[in-house]
């Protein structure tokens, strides 16, 4: 079986061209077997001749031009049709006479340009064949001669019929292949959103506190010092993502998890926001996919605590069971700190939450944001973990 597929998948590599004139040469040395002379086919009634030099030249007509059918569809079936001719004028009948319904199949199939003057002209030449059969005596009835035209017209039909199934196909991939750009695309700008926005807020933030900080030396080089080491990790996420996206990268890249949620908290520390964290459970295993969805929930919500609420107290939440993941993230509102010592809240685009929506949904899950009544922001998710329960 796996010599069979072998041979099939070195036939699939060979040119079409030189397939299709591996065809052409099995038909040109059967019509030559003299045990199947007079067995192809016949039209106009007319009786069998010896072979004879244009015996010859009528099947290397209509067997070669096949080696070329896909490529030049339209030259091949004229070829062939002429061989086809001299075949029945002669009266050889040849099995070679096969070669015209390949032809045909194929012009069907493949030709792109001027598909109906092709029709009319083939049409034209079989009504001038069947007269000139009948002016060198054939003895074929009209019905006869409309029968087999009506097979000529069934062998173009399945050739167009191919021709749209392909196109239908070759559209199909196409449209799949955008889908699928557009989906990485997306995936792209998502991880991008979740690894740059975090840090790069904190550093915002924290940078605008550094302003205020300049009576208290001790404070502005630690704030400095959160800077620097927020844009550190900024880079060092950034390369894991790169690792993540390049499918020639030999390393195994890493992805968040919920065991950085401490990491993750205590950045958030730094930058100046109180948090509280909050575990029940223990993670499963087998979490896989909803373990980095859940560390996204509680990251975009922490940068929009951040963003927004700056100096809010924050309380993450997460309970872990057999069946899902479920976490709140809920930020009261805006501290009253001063005016002229709070940093000013950054703009947002609103695409972390649809973002996380859809990281939810696909995972079978719920996801909602929800105001709250002092002012404040409240993100809860439940994420199926796929395990047994």
């Amino acid at each position: 079986m796996t010599e069979l597929r072998q041979v099939l998948d070195r036939w699939r590599q060979l040119d079409v061209a030189v397939r299709d004139l591996l065809l052409a040469l099995l038909l040109a040395v059967v019509s030559f077997v003299p045990a199947f002379h007079g067995l192809g086919t016949e039209i106009g009634a007319l009786p069998t001749r010896p072979f004879d030099t244009l015996a010859v030249v009528a099947i290397v007509l209509q067997c070669f031009p096949l080696a070329v059918r896909r490529r030049c569809p339209a030259a091949c079936l004229v070829l062939v049709f002429l061989g086809f001719a001299l075949d029945q004028l002669r009266g050889y009948h040849t099995l070679a006479g096969a070669g015209l319904a390949v032809a045909l199949l194929s012009a069907g199939a493949y030709l792109e340009r001027r598909r109906r003057t092709v029709v009319i002209l083939l049409s034209g030449a079989y009504v001038v064949l069947a007269v000139a059969l009948d002016l060198v005596g054939g003895a074929e009835r009209v019905d006869g001669y409309l029968t087999f035209y009506v097979v000529l017209v069934l062998v173009w039909a399945v050739g167009s019929w191919l021709r749209a199934v392909r196109a239908a196909e070759a559209e199909r991939r196409l449209r799949v292949a955008e889908e699928t750009r557009t989906a990485e695309r997306t995936r792209i700008a998502r991880e991008l959103h979740d690894v740059v926005t975090h840090h790069v807020t904190a550093m915002v933030v924290q940078t605008e506190a550094a302003k205020y900080l300049t009576g208290a030396p001790d404070r502005l080089d630690e704030t400095l010092d959160a800077v620097t080491d927020t844009g550190r990790r900024a880079i060092g996420d950034l390369r894991h993502l790169l690792d993540l996206l390049d499918p020639g990268h030999d390393g195994a890249a890493r992805t968040p998890s919920l065991r950085d949620l401490h990491t993750l908290v205590e950045q958030t520390r730094q930058a100046g926001q109180p948090v509280e964290l909050t575990e029940e459970g223990t993670p499963s295993q087998s979490a896989g996919s909803a373990e980095q969805v859940a560390h996204r929930v509680v990251q975009e919500a922490l940068t929009n605590a951040l963003k927004h609420a700056h100096g809010s107290p924050t309380a993450v939440g997460v309970r872990y069971d057999e069946k899902e993941i479920t976490v709140q993230v809920s930020t009261a509102g805006a501290s009253p700190e001063p005016t002229g010592t709070r940093p000013r809240p950054a703009a947002g685009s609103g695409r972390g939450l649809v973002g996380l929506r859809e990281r939810v949904d696909a995972l079978g899950g719920e996801f909602g944001a929800d105001r709250r009544a002092d002012g404040g922001f409240v993100v809860h998710a439940r994420i199926p973990t796929g395990s047994p329960g």
